[in-house]
């Protein structure tokens, strides 16, 4: 087994908290509203949406539907933290284990967000994970991250 670790960071013109409150605390109802073209729904099937919940996530894909289950590990509110993992679902590849994230919101340039993603895949074997692998993943966050804050741009009084 190994453990490969990758940092991306993303900017954004939305502050911190109002961007963990959509994209965080409101994600498993805004998200499947705003960006049905990639989420289709997010599901809670264990607990309460607080830590150790889990979540399903059904996903469009190249035109294709596939689904993951999400384990939430932490929510620090007072310092805007998330952070996740999943075990199974369309997403992981065979080679893996697990893959563990962690996201930070953190101020920014001219009132926006500096947003920190430090992903942890854990392989079968000796199996490896390349930068191109993890930044393939992180252009899919990205890509939402860029939806939700094109909703708050758009929606000036949501999420305050």
């Amino acid at each position: 087994m190994g453990v490969s670790t990758f940092e991306h960071e993303n900017s954004s013109v939305i502050p911190p908290a109002r961007l963990f409150k959509a994209l965080i605390l409101d994600g498993d109802n805004l998200v499947p509203k705003i960006a049905p073209q990639a989420i289709q729904s997010i599901v809670i099937i264990k607990g309460d949406g607080s830590v150790g919940s889990i979540k399903k996530i059904t996903f469009f894909d190249d035109g294709k539907v596939g689904s993951y289950k999400e384990n939430v590990e932490a929510i620090d509110k007072e310092n805007l933290i998330y952070s996740y993992s999943f075990t199974e679902g369309d997403l992981l590849p065979e080679k893996l284990e697990k893959v563990s994230y962690e996201t930070k919101f953190l101020a920014g340039p001219d009132g926006g967000s500096i947003v920190k993603n430090i992903s942890k895949y854990i392989t079968k074997g000796d199996a490896e994970i390349t930068q191109e692998e993890a930044n393939a993943g992180n252009e899919k966050g990205v890509a939402l991250l860029k939806v939700v804050e094109a909703y708050l741009v758009a929606n000036p009084d949501a999420y305050n």
